[in-house]
């Protein structure tokens, strides 16, 4: 049986590179990924889809899962547009996150489902976030990642939250996310994975990964 980890709506990459290096194979969906044409990167696929279209690949043991739902339409940083799209852009939004948490359980590996502070919380059969975090909490695992942004997450499965590890060498984090220019891939940027958040998930939830560790294998 082969072991594999789950990223859905992940564009990036970035949340299953630990997991990649470690040799497990990693499954990166989403619907920007080319539709005709699987793309692999080392142990890194990159498919096609979302959490509704996703079909479990046969022969494959989950180890972890994550899923990153579009935020578009229910992060609080984009509130003053709420009334303009109306509900149905709400449902859409829960449709996604609701899609990802069921495929998330499913595979009984331990799980996160990410989204920034908004309305999620809000809604009764979800509830508040099992726990937040800033990207700049885990700097100390990678230095790039020295910036605010308040990050809710949904867990299950045994999911086990990695202590902070920041890096105060750097000096007080920036606030990119917040002042990042408009453009085509500002979306992308401003979701994109943080790497040191998931060297710590990694960490914390893979139970090989003292033993990579110590070969060299993550880091």
């Amino acid at each position: 049986m082969i072991e594999a980890a789950l990223f859905l709506y992940d564009y990036s990459g970035n949340a299953a590179m630990p997991w990649a290096e470690a040799g497990v194979e990693c499954w990166c969906v989403d619907i920007q990924h080319s539709i005709r044409r699987e793309r692999l990167d080392g142990n890194i696929r990159y498919v096609w889809g979302d959490a509704r279209s996703f079909r479990r690949p046969s022969g494959r043991r989950f180890v972890f899962a994550a899923s990153f739902s579009p935020c578009t339409h229910v992060a609080g940083s984009g509130a003053r547009d709420f009334v303009i799209k109306g509900g149905f852009a709400l449902r859409d939004a829960l449709e996604l996150f609701e899609a990802g948490r069921q495929v998330c359980s499913w595979t009984g590996a331990p799980y996160i489902c990410e989204n920034p502070v908004g309305v999620l919380s809000s809604i009764p059969h979800i509830g508040k976030p099992d726990h937040y975090f800033h990207p700049s909490d885990y700097a100390g695992w990678c230095e790039d990642d020295n910036y605010t942004k308040k990050t809710c997450l949904w867990t299950g499965n045994g999911f086990v939250m990695p202590p902070p590890k920041p890096a105060p060498w750097l000096g007080p984090p920036d606030d990119r996310i917040h002042k990042a220019a408009p453009g085509d891939d500002r979306a992308n940027f401003r979701s994109a994975s943080p790497l040191g958040f998931f060297r710590a998930a990694f960490h914390s939830n893979y139970p090989h990964s003292a033993a990579q560790e110590a070969i060299g294998v993550a880091s």
